[in-house]
């Protein structure tokens, strides 16, 4: 958590890879307890604006929340929190978050979309918020560094690709 502007408005960071595994017997007991949790830190939190980066990266399918349990939360959502968020960042996005999300946008309001924003690296998220009074987990790091490298290789094994660089010239 950390703070932007005047220092009223904060930044919630959510890290999905510490979320419980859903093969828990307790799973759902957890989950609900987690969310009431979770709102009422926002309640007490949240004076003006705010924003919520979800860290997505370095997180297993088994510990990603379902689909029922995000609508639930925002279903639950007191209307002023709803309207006092500024911005939903997702960094590092998955192929299965960017479904979900494509596939409930018809039952979401068009308000709270337009709030959705993509991150795809840790050097993205940094020049849209002051990063000095939000701290993002070791294993958050790793994951975009490794991801960093890993393009960097795709790109430089593309342009040493003869293929490729005689269909750049072209």
């Amino acid at each position: 958590t950390g703070y932007y502007g005047d220092g009223l408005n904060a930044i919630i960071v959510f890290a999905a890879c510490f979320l419980p595994d859903s093969s828990r017997t307790d799973y759902n007991y957890v989950m609900e307890n987690l969310f009431l949790y979770v709102i009422s830190t926002l309640e007490l939190m949240v004076a003006e604006d705010y924003m919520i980066v979800y860290l997505n990266g370095a997180t297993p399918r088994r510990r990603m929340p379902g689909l029922g349990w995000m609508k639930k939360c925002y279903q639950m959502i007191d209307r002023r929190l709803r309207k006092n968020l500024k911005s939903f960042i997702i960094v590092h996005p998955s192929w299965f978050i960017r479904t979900i999300l494509a596939v409930t946008r018809p039952f979401i309001s068009s308000k709270f979309s337009s709030k959705i924003q993509y991150v795809n690296t840790l050097a993205e998220l940094r020049e849209m918020i002051p990063m000095e009074y939000v701290h993002i987990p070791d294993s958050i790091v790793k994951y975009d560094e490794e991801k960093y490298i890993k393009r960097r290789m795709r790109t430089s094994c593309l342009s040493n690709d003869p293929e490729m660089t005689s269909v750049e010239q072209e």
